[in-house]
């Protein structure tokens, strides 16, 4: 059963064998069901229309007007442009009310939303564009450049539509003429809603499909377990709806309790703080690096809005949950997802909160620490991360990684971990961040965390390098803190102090000074670009 007219969502999916294992548990959804119906049009059915839904620099969105708007688009989307259901559709801008409102709208119309980020150039829009076979797309007026330019090469894209900009073809000039009121498509629960693309940290990005059903899975298990909003909650964050850490924590999570979120389209450190501030924020969805520099310029900042704060993307080191807590008071509730699985589904909060540790299978999920030929290992072995739950992996026409994602019905994140007796999952590296040198097996994310609890060191992104010797070295890419001299003085320092953090046979044996660390736009550290890094004449290495 399918309201998918274009069936090419469905076409792309991998083999059903190579399908990971889903286990529904507690959740029960309708065999029919349209997720933003779900989210929209249901909370203003049940009386809500006069909250806020979305707060902005200069503004507010009630969830009626939200509604109205989503449906103006909507009919744009169906009569204007000819969109039929199944059809994808892409998305381009910074987080605003309008790109809300666009993600709503497409999928009330039946389309399959692709939300893109901001910065992506045209090159790379090219690529998901002839990935996804995407005919048409709505695009911040600002950002049109290089979505034109990828036009030009990418055979499928037919119709760009501008937002933002008041033209006589405009998205806004079109829906202004177009009711209020529409009438979803109903989809199947198994139908596509959405192609995420992973933000690319090991190279070309890779198209993940989820379902409608999927949608509501991460606002009933994560929120609900774990981060407990309420519907006087204000949501505020970095992340792009583009990504999925974003979608979830900045739009479907508090639009399912009723509460309401602060879209920045702007979100650097200081301007989340400044945010903060001025929104009364009580929630906050951020990578570890922008808790790490939150922490370090908050004077001058009235953060006493604040009671929940989530961190995903990478590894949240204790050097920054520690910070963190020394200035706000606050346990940073830590916790991993994947673009593959849509969301977090390891995490704790509040007194469950180990620092250091990840938490533990957020309610609904399975995990369990396997070994190379899939067998579970004993508490406090190193192994790989295999998950199942409601969602999971279902990768966009690419059996290949299909197979190597999922393995005997479990999902494989690529992430190295050990468990505790208590059920706390602890991590260690990427699994091709396991450092092993001299038949040592080395954490990179451990060093990391002992060089940035040294009082020079801003950044550090720490990986294995070949050598003769030792098979692999580790060697660290260091960002220092201003006038601190990259100096072979200062290596040694470090190095020493490695040595006195962790065990000794650990230590950055090779330690490149750097003025910045290659990260993703989400900011996720590109590891794989640091290995591919040629040796600069700022490395030193210790004998």
């Amino acid at each position: 059963m399918t309201a998918h007219v274009d069936q090419f969502a469905r076409r792309m999916l991998p083999p059903r064998e190579l399908w990971p294992e889903i286990s529904m548990g507690e959740l029960r959804y309708p065999d029919v069901m349209n997720c933003a119906a779900e989210l929209l049009d249901t909370m203003v059915g049940q009386g809500n229309g006069d909250r806020v839904a979305l707060r902005f620099p200069g503004g507010t969105w009630t969830y009626r007007e939200l509604l109205e708007r989503s449906n103006r688009i909507a009919h744009v989307l169906t009569r204007d442009l000819g969109l039929i259901p199944g059809n994808r559709v892409l998305l381009r801008g910074p987080n605003n009310p309008m790109m809300a409102a666009c993600w709503f709208a497409v999928l009330k119309a039946g389309g399959v939303v692709v939300c893109t980020m901001p910065l992506l150039r045209a090159r790379e829009l090219a690529y998901l564009i002839d990935k996804a076979q995407i005919t048409l797309a709505l695009c911040d007026a600002r950002v049109l450049q290089e979505l034109e330019q990828a036009a030009a090469s990418a055979s499928t894209l037919k119709r760009i539509v501008a937002f933002g900009v008041d033209a006589p073809d405009s998205l806004d000039t079109l829906m202004r003429s177009r009711p209020a009121i529409f009438t979803n498509i109903a989809t199947a629960a198994d139908d596509v809603a959405l192609i995420a693309f992973t933000s690319g940290t090991t190279g070309q990005a890779k198209g993940t499909m989820h379902f409608h059903r999927d949608v509501l899975a991460i606002c009933d298990l994560f929120p609900r377990h774990v981060l407990r909003p309420t519907r006087d909650d204000i949501f505020c964050g970095s992340p792009p709806l583009a990504f999925t850490f974003g979608l979830g924590g900045l739009l479907l999570f508090p639009m399912r309790v009723g509460a309401s979120t602060v879209l920045l389209e702007q979100a650097t450190p200081p301007q989340l703080l400044q945010g903060i501030q001025d929104f009364r924020a009580t929630v906050c969805f951020t990578a570890p690096t922008a808790y790490r520099a939150m922490a370090a310029s908050s004077a001058g900042f009235d953060l006493s809005s604040l009671r929940k704060c989530v961190s995903a993307g990478e590894h949240l080191p204790a050097a920054t949950f520690e910070k963190w807590r020394a200035v706000t008071g606050l346990r940073i509730i830590d916790g991993i997802g994947s673009t593959e699985m849509l969301h977090i589904f390891i995490s704790a909060s509040g007194d469950d909160i180990r620092a250091g540790s990840t938490g533990r299978a957020v309610p609904g999920y399975r995990a369990r620490v396997i070994d190379g030929n899939g067998n579970e290992v004993p508490p406090g072995t190193i192994g790989h991360l295999a998950v199942q739950g409601p969602t999971g992996c279902r990768y966009l026409d690419d059996t290949e990684r299909q197979r190597a994602y999922v393995r005997n019905g479990w999902n494989l994140p690529g992430d190295s971990y050990r468990v505790d007796e208590d059920g706390y999952f602890w991590y260690q590296a990427r699994t091709d961040d396991l450092i092993v040198s001299s038949g040592y097996k080395i954490s990179g994310p451990e060093v990391e965390n002992a060089l940035l609890d040294h009082p020079s060191v801003a950044e550090c992104g720490v990986v294995g390098i070949p050598d003769e010797e030792r098979g692999c070295i580790v060697k660290a890419f260091v960002v220092l803190r201003p006038r601190v001299p990259a100096t072979e003085a200062t290596m040694k320092e470090l190095q020493e102090f490695v040595k006195s953090q962790i065990a000794p046979y650990k230590y950055p044996r090779s330690i490149e000074f750097v003025t910045a660390l290659p990260r993703t736009e989400t900011g996720k550290l590109q590891r794989f670009r640091l290995r591919e890094t040629p040796a600069s004449s700022s490395a030193e290495h210790a004998k």
